[in-house]
């Protein structure tokens, strides 16, 4: 009878464990599929629209983006100035990618939000910058722009 007591104690301490157990919130997310057309090389000519810091922001530029995937991992290198980034996809579908990505330059930190409506080898889209500065590890200065894109895929994949 000891002994039934003691299996019956461990069997409800087992069973009950979980109710007293920290509750652990699940990961949350959506999960976009980005369009095979979206890689490959593209020639992109970006033109600013507005800025609060016009000596920061060039006003125009052309540049190349190569955007690759290896296994969940997507990046974008442009060889005219040497960047290379992964990118945080946040939301695609057939024609549509919206992507983040963000850099680190001395005591500044590049963020990057870029919306693309594809369209067959053109692209036509928004990139939204933030720039902001930091002096002994605090924020002292933001300066925004936002541009308008226009890419002509050169090579890789034209439509799913």
């Amino acid at each position: 009878m000891k002994n039934c007591l003691i299996i019956l104690f461990i069997f409800f301490s087992i069973c009950s464990a979980p109710l007293y157990a920290e509750q652990v919130p699940l990961l949350k997310g959506e999960v976009s599929v980005v369009p095979n057309s979206f890689f490959g090389s593209w020639r992109v000519v970006s033109k600013r629209i507005e800025t609060d810091a016009p000596s920061k922001f060039k006003e125009k530029g052309i540049d190349l983006w190569n955007l690759s995937r290896t296994n969940n991992v997507i990046t974008l290198c442009n060889p005219f100035n040497g960047a290379k980034a992964e990118i945080t996809v946040k939301r695609a579908d057939s024609k549509y990618v919206e992507f983040t990505k963000s850099g680190k330059y001395d005591k500044k930190i590049l963020n990057d939000k870029v919306e693309l409506y594809i369209e067959g080898d053109t692209f036509q889209g928004f990139d939204s910058l933030i720039l902001e500065t930091y002096v002994n590890g605090k924020l002292t200065k933001v300066e925004t722009a936002k541009y308008s894109l226009k890419g002509e895929k050169i090579s890789g994949q034209i439509s799913d």
